[in-house]
C-alpha cells in the first residue's frame, strides 16, 4: 500500500495531499473489505460454477458511432449522496434505450453501491454490464463475474503492471472486458505497453478531484498514435451535449455518471447529452407529441399564434400534452402578458417561447409574472438572404434564444433556412428554419444548444410524420 500512497501523494499542495490521503485510504479499506468478503464468501464456493460472459464489451463498443457507457451511481465521496431516489428498475430500463453499456458501481463504503445491483441491471438491460469498483485482488474479478457482470474497470492509479496483467487475465479467461483507466501521460503509455484494448481517460484529478476536459484532448491523440486500435472513452466531467460534440473528435465514446444521476427526469437527461435539446413544435394532436417524444424530443411547441396554420387553444393544448411526458414550451407572439402569464398556469408549460416584437421591458415584465421555475425563450427573424449580422439579442431573463428563418414579415413556420454559417458556436442557441431529416446532422454540428424541428417532419400542415421524425433524429445521433 505505500506505493499507491506514494504515487498518489507526489509533489501536491496540502489540499491534494489531503484528496490523496483519502484515495490511499479508499484503496486500504478496499484490501480489508477483500479479505472479510473472502472469509464470508470463499471462492471455493462458487468459482466451479461461473460460466464465461455472453455480452461482448469490446463489439458493443466498436462501431462507427459514437458510444456511451452511462453508470448506475447512488453516490460519491467528491459529491456525497447523488440519487435518493436509487430505483434501479427505472435506472435501467432508461438505460436500456440509450447504452451501449451499462456500468455499475459496486463499492459500498464510499459509493453506497453493492454487487447485488449488478445481476438486477442485467435482468433488465440488454448491454454489457461494467463492475465499477477498486479492483485489487484477482477475487474481485471472480465475484464480479458471479454476480454476472461482463466486464471490469481497473484503475492504472491504483495498479502496477504485474497487479494489472494477473486482474486482466482473469477477466479475459472468462470472456470478460477490461475498461483500463488513465489520469496521466504515465498512465497512459503503461496501458498501450499492457495492450488496453478499451483505454478510459479520467478527466478528474485525482489529486483534487477537479475536472479538465482538456485532458482527454491532450492524452487522446498520444493514444491514437501509439495504439490505433484501442478504443478511447472519456470519464468524468460532461454534462452537456455541446461538450460530447466538442470531444467526440478526440474520444470514441464517454463515460458518464453523475450528471445523469443528478437529474430526477432520467430519460430527458440522457437525451439532453446524447441527441441535444431539440425540440419537435407544431404539435397539435396527442399522438404527434408520442411520435415526437419516441423518435428523441425534450421539448415540444404548442403555438397559441391564431394565425399560424399549427394554432391550438389551451383545451387543444391540453389534449395534446396528455400522456407525453415532453417539456411543452408555449409559443406566443405579441400577446398581452396576462395571457401568456393566464396560459402558463393553466397547462404547467416549462418554458414560454415569444415570436413578436417583445422588448426587453415586456421580457421583465413577463418574468414578474411567471412562476420562478418557467423559462423564457426568445425568437429571431434572421433574413434567408441575410449576409452578415445575426440579430442583436436580448441580454436579460431569457433563458436561451432561438434563431429562425424570416421571409418577408413571416418568422417562423417558413420551411426555409437561413445561412448557418452565421453561427458563431453560440452555445446558448436553439437553431429553427427548414430543418429536415437531410440537414439535421449538418445542422447538429453547429454547436447549438438543440435544433427545432417543425414543417420538415410533417406530412401536411400541423400532421407530424413519424418516418421523417426518426430519420432526423437518427441523423442528430450520428456522429
Amino acid at each position: 500500500m505505500t506505493q499507491t500512497t506514494e504515487k498518489l501523494s507526489t509533489h501536491v499542495s496540502v489540499k491534494e495531499a489531503e484528496m490523496a490521503e483519502v484515495l490511499a485510504k479508499i484503496v486500504r479499506d478496499k484490501y480489508q473489505w477483500v479479505e472479510a468478503r473472502k472469509q464470508a464468501q470463499p471462492l471455493e464456493e462458487f468459482k466451479a460454477a461461473l460460466t464465461n460472459s455472453d455480452r461482448s464489451f469490446y463489439e458493443a463498443l466498436s462501431g462507427e458511432q459514437t458510444v456511451f457507457i452511462t453508470e448506475c451511481k447512488k453516490a460519491s465521496p467528491s459529491k456525497g449522496l447523488i440519487r435518493d431516489d436509487f430505483d434501479l428498475d427505472y435506472i435501467a430500463s432508461v438505460y436500456n434505450n440509450h447504452a451501449n453499456a451499462i456500468s455499475v458501481l459496486t463499492d459500498e463504503k464510499y459509493f453506497q453501491g453493492d454487487f447485488e445491483f449488478l445481476p438486477k441491471v442485467r435482468s433488465i438491460a440488454k448491454q454489457p454490464i461494467l463492475c465499477k469498483d477498486f479492483m485489487v485482488d484477482t477475487y474481485q474479478v471472480y465475484l464480479a463475474r458471479h454476480y454476472s457482470a461482463d466486464a471490469i474497470l481497473l484503475m492504472l492509479s491504483v495498479l502496477n503492471d504485474e497487479e494489472y496483467q494477473a486482474l486482466a487475465e482473469v477477466a479475459h479467461s472468462l470472456n470478460m472486458g477490461v475498461l483500463t483507466e488513465v489520469s496521466n501521460e504515465e498512465e497512459l503509455h503503461r496501458a498501450v505497453a499492457l495492450n488496453a484494448k478499451v483505454i478510459g481517460i479520467n478527466n478528474r484529478n485525482l489529486r483534487d478531484l477537479s475536472t479538465d476536459l482538456n485532458r482527454t484532448k491532450e492524452l487522446a491523440p498520444l493514444i491514437r498514435e501509439l495504439a490505433p486500435n484501442a478504443i478511447v472513452i472519456s470519464e468524468s466531467g460532461i454534462y452537456t451535449h455541446q461538450q460530447v460534440r466538442d470531444l467526440s473528435t478526440f474520444a470514441d465514446g464517454f463515460l458518464i455518471g453523475s450528471s445523469l444521476m443528478a437529474e430526477k427526469n432520467l430519460e430527458l437527461a440522457v437525451r439532453k447529452v446524447t441527441l441535444g435539446e431539440n425540440k419537435v413544435c407544431g404539435l397539435t394532436h396527442s399522438d404527434d407529441a408520442a411520435k415526437a417524444y419516441q423518435a428523441g424530443a425534450v421539448f415540444g411547441g404548442l403555438i397559441f399564434v391564431e394565425a399560424s396554420k399549427r394554432h391550438v387553444d389551451i383545451e387543444a393544448a391540453r389534449l395534446t400534452m396528455s400522456g407525453v411526458p415532453l417539456n411543452y414550451v408555449g409559443v406566443f407572439q405579441n400577446h398581452s402578458v396576462a395571457d401568456v402569464a393566464h396560459t402558463v398556469s393553466e397547462l404547467g408549460l416549462f418554458a414560454v417561447q415569444l415570436h413578436g416584437d417583445e422588448s426587453q421591458a415586456y421580457v421583465d415584465e413577463l418574468k414578474q409574472s411567471l412562476p420562478e421555475s418557467v423559462e423564457i425563450w426568445k425568437a429571431y427573424g434572421v433574413s434567408c438572404d441575410a449576409e452578415s449580422a445575426l440579430p442583436e439579442l436580448l441580454e436579460s431573463n431569457v433563458t436561451r434564444h432561438l434563431l429562425d428563418t424570416k421571409v418577408g414579415s413571416q418568422t417562423g413556420g417558413t420551411g426555409q433556412a437561413f445561412d448557418w454559417s452565421l453561427i458563431n458556436n453560440q452555445s446558448a442557441i436553439m437553431l429553427a428554419g427548414g430543418l429536415n431529416p437531410e440537414n439535421a446532422n449538418q445542422a447538429a454540428k453547429l454547436g447549438c444548444l438543440g435544433l427545432d424541428l417543425n414543417s420538415g417532419v410533417e406530412s401536411a400542415p400541423g400532421k407530424k410524420d413519424a418516418d421523417k421524425l426518426q430519420r432526423a433524429f437518427a441523423a442528430i445521433r450520428n456522429y
